[in-house]
């Protein structure tokens, strides 16, 4: 009977899983089962900054670029993000906790007319043929009505996103998804969705497993009241450990305690939604100090940066590092929780060649 981890052994286990060695596009998508986006270039979107650890020679937007022939979607799970068409099959057909009128569906079924009829559309195609006029988005602003129309549509399942042209969605009708036949079947898509989360981030503390559990609620509303019962039947379902007077959880044939979890000598800077650091609680637990994403946080009160990558030295999370293509070249301002570097040769070498590989994802000189 394997033994009990240590936190040494559980992030150890963290970083080598996840950080498993690069391999094709398709298979590190699979592998990974969701991959975050965002929308900010800082140096690049949040889901190239993932996938370039895990690619081999991958490049900023080939993601985007490679989409439309990729058997993945662009779509919600515990957060907005790209993931397996079979992944996404199980949220469907999706219910969102805000119901539309019966004015609201005659729209949407014009424009889902209008795009069958078109293949796919851009979201101006659709405010030029309708001329829905503007709305108020929900941070106050002021908003096309078609592309929040649009957005609805995607939502509940009766648009894809076929492609982005320059960043913007082009939608393609989607065939409609059969319903689950009975409770059993609820019961078993809510499982295999739980799996998922966990294949993506464990090990992951009792109260983090709990937190994602919650966020289905973003891919699966219409399963609100199911997830208590879930989260109930995947702990007793998942391997887990009392570490620390914590418990952790993690997939069924997993050893967090093998030797073979072994930290590579590089230096990884990752993106602020990466699998390793997404989780904040976990962050703390393993490497004893809080990263914050401070994008959205006025310039005067940032402490690490606007878009700070956490540097991951080995297994250890010991700094940050705010990147930015200037010109041809790559600029790059580390930060350390200890105030500076470390010594050694091997960690300048290390940080030299994760500069060059930064540099050759963006296309620029390091």
């Amino acid at each position: 009977m394997p033994r009990s981890p240590t936190l040494d052994d559980l992030r150890r286990y963290a970083v080598a899983r996840s950080l498993f060695k690069p391999t094709t596009l398709p298979r590190a998508i699979e592998r990974l089962g969701f991959v975050q986006a965002d929308p900010i270039r800082a140096p690049a979107r949040a889901q190239d900054l993932t996938l370039r650890h895990r690619v081999t020679g991958y490049t900023a937007g080939e993601l985007e670029r490679r989409y439309p022939r990729l058997p993945i979607e662009e779509d919600f799970f515990v957060n907005y993000g790209f993931l397996p068409r079979r992944h996404l099959a199980l949220m469907h057909p999706r219910t969102p906790r805000q119901a539309w009128t019966p004015a609201r569906w005659k729209q949407a079924h014009e424009v889902l007319a209008f795009v069958r009829e078109h293949g796919a559309v851009h979201p101006r195609e659709v405010d030029a043929h309708f001329a829905h006029g503007k709305t108020r988005n929900w941070f106050g602003g002021s908003s096309n009505a078609s592309t929040q129309l649009l957005d609805g549509m995607h939502y509940r399942g009766l648009l894809r996103v076929a492609r982005r042209d320059g960043g913007v969605r082009v939608y393609a009708a989607r065939d409609a998804h059969e319903p689950p036949l009975d409770e059993a079947e609820v019961q078993a898509r809510m499982d295999a969705l739980i799996d998922l989360v966990v294949a993506k981030y464990a090990p992951l503390p009792a109260a983090s497993l709990g937190q994602l559990v919650s966020h289905l609620r973003g891919g699966a509303p219409q399963w609100a009241t199911e997830r208590a019962a879930a989260l109930a039947r995947a702990k007793a379902r998942l391997v887990h450990a009392r570490v620390d007077g914590i418990d952790w959880y993690w997939p069924a044939g997993e050893n967090p305690a093998s030797r073979r979890h072994q930290a590579p000598e590089r230096v990884h800077l990752l993106a602020p939604f990466d699998p390793v650091v997404w989780d904040r609680r976990r962050f703390e637990h393993f490497w004893g100090w809080a990263y914050r994403f401070e994008a959205y946080t006025p310039a005067p009160k940032r402490q690490l940066g606007y878009y700070a990558l956490p540097l991951l030295w080995r297994d250890q999370v010991i700094g940050w590092a705010n990147a930015a293509a200037s010109g041809d070249r790559l600029q790059l301002d580390c930060g350390y929780i200890t105030g500076r570097a470390p010594r050694d040769t091997d960690f300048r070498r290390a940080l030299d060649e994760e500069r060059q590989r930064l540099a050759e994802f963006l296309g620029v000189s390091g």
